[in-house]
């Protein structure tokens, strides 16, 4: 049955990237794959797996990566990815030997990239479980490592109907989860060889957060003191999507001693134009980071508009990670969404996370929500009274930071965890 789903889908793979870029891309790349492999492969070299399915999964699997690098330079890494969104941003990453696409996980895939490779482990990263892939590299002998892996009640491996399929997972040799709830859950289907070490991007976060960047123009900005000539706090928002910005923008209105900085999840034109119409809308002065880069500019923006404030929109990727570093105060967007994007990356900072309602499947929210300093909002009045009680009490936005800082500082250590346990 599954191998007759995996035809169905590569066929509609076919159809869609007749009119689809993303698709196309992903289509493409999974035929070039072996060519690439047969093109690189070192024949007399030992090559450590990797697969990531997109970029998330990848930041998770990097520090693993990178510290497998230093300790074992006689290894070779292979980079795996399953979507145009990872590869597509990491092709180029210098972490590892080999990058590709996985071809779709036919047998006939699975046998020639394998014969290809000949990797000596395998690492999958989270919810990759390639059901051939895996039971030829069981029957090789391969060793086969599920890292940052969490299981929850719903999910097909633990329904009645999803009992064959379930198989799978005695594939691994070993799987390193998230949480004592996943270990139970798998305990219950007979998969013991489980170890609890925590997620690998808490360690991830403490790299990025090592190697961030000075941004000149932030600083400008967050140097200007208030019109009102008071210490400016400054609000940093994440990822922000529309209805996460109906919901924090209007409050600066009143609150115009505050800096604001929006780095949008999509930038394209329309949305930026959306953002400023509703920065105008309060009155407040506002400009692009690129106009201003392009420019060399790093002074302050223009001039104050009365007693109006001041915003920058971030319309490029790459900074978001080290603007977090400026805040007093940070906002994640995405939960009125799909879900809640990276709230690590500005938790690190000892700075506290808002963050909308759509954020039950992420464990880091949770546990940032019962240390304090995550702040979850389900409306536009619950951010007024939150961000209204840090107008009251100036002091408490530096405690609640601390509580973020704390809660990942004490999460860390993974992904020494793994390799330490692991059989290199």
């Amino acid at each position: 049955m599954y191998n007759l789903i995996i035809y169905l889908y590569q066929l509609g793979v076919i159809v869609v990237s007749l009119f689809n870029e993303k698709v196309r891309k992903m289509w493409r790349g999974e035929r070039e794959a072996i060519r690439i492999l047969r093109e690189q492969v070192d024949p007399n070299a030992q090559y450590v797996w990797f697969h990531a399915a997109s970029l998330g999964e990848f930041e998770q699997g990097r520090p693993l990566m990178e510290q497998l690098r230093r300790d074992h330079p006689e290894y070779k890494i292979l980079l795996t990815f399953f979507s145009p969104s990872g590869y597509e941003v990491r092709k180029n990453y210098e972490g590892a030997d080999i990058i590709c696409y996985l071809p779709l996980d036919t047998i006939t895939n699975a046998r020639r990239f394998l014969r290809t490779i000949r990797p000596v482990m395998a690492f999958f990263i989270k919810y990759e479980f390639w059901y051939n892939y895996l039971h030829i590299l069981r029957h090789r002998g391969v060793p086969v490592y599920s890292v940052s892996s969490i299981f929850r009640p719903g999910q097909i491996f633990f329904r009645w109907y999803g009992r064959q399929y379930s198989h799978v997972l005695k594939c691994f040799t070993r799987f390193y989860v998230q949480n004592d709830i996943s270990k139970e859950l798998l305990a219950k289907i007979g998969i013991t060889a489980v170890q609890v070490v925590g997620d690998t991007r808490f360690d991830r976060v403490l790299q990025i957060k090592a190697a961030a960047k000075q941004l000149p123009i932030i600083e400008s900005l967050t140097s200007v003191p208030s019109p009102k000539g008071e210490g400016s706090k400054v609000f940093v928002a994440g990822s922000s999507w529309q209805p996460d910005e109906e919901i924090f923008i209007p409050w600066f209105k009143e609150h115009t001693d505050w800096k604001l900085v929006i780095a949008p999840h999509v930038i394209g034109e329309d949305h930026l134009r959306q953002i400023e119409a509703q920065l105008d809308a309060i009155g407040f002065t506002h400009a692009r980071y690129t106009k201003l880069e392009s420019q060399g500019d790093t002074t302050p923006l223009a001039p104050w508009r009365g007693d109006g404030g001041e915003a920058l929109i971030v319309d490029c990727f790459g900074l978001l990670s080290s603007i977090y570093h400026y805040a007093d105060v940070t906002y994640v967007g995405g939960g009125f969404g799909v879900g809640i994007h990276n709230t690590l990356e500005a938790a690190v900072w000892d700075v506290p996370v808002f963050f909308g309602p759509n954020n039950q499947r992420f464990q880091e929210a949770q546990g940032l929500k019962q240390c304090g300093g995550g702040l979850e909002i389900a409306n536009a009045d619950d951010f007024r009274r939150l961000m209204q009680g840090f107008v009251d009490h100036p002091e408490l936005a530096k405690e609640l930071g601390e509580k973020s800082g704390a809660f990942v500082k004490t999460m860390t250590g993974a992904t020494q965890k793994i390799l330490s346990d692991v059989h290199l």
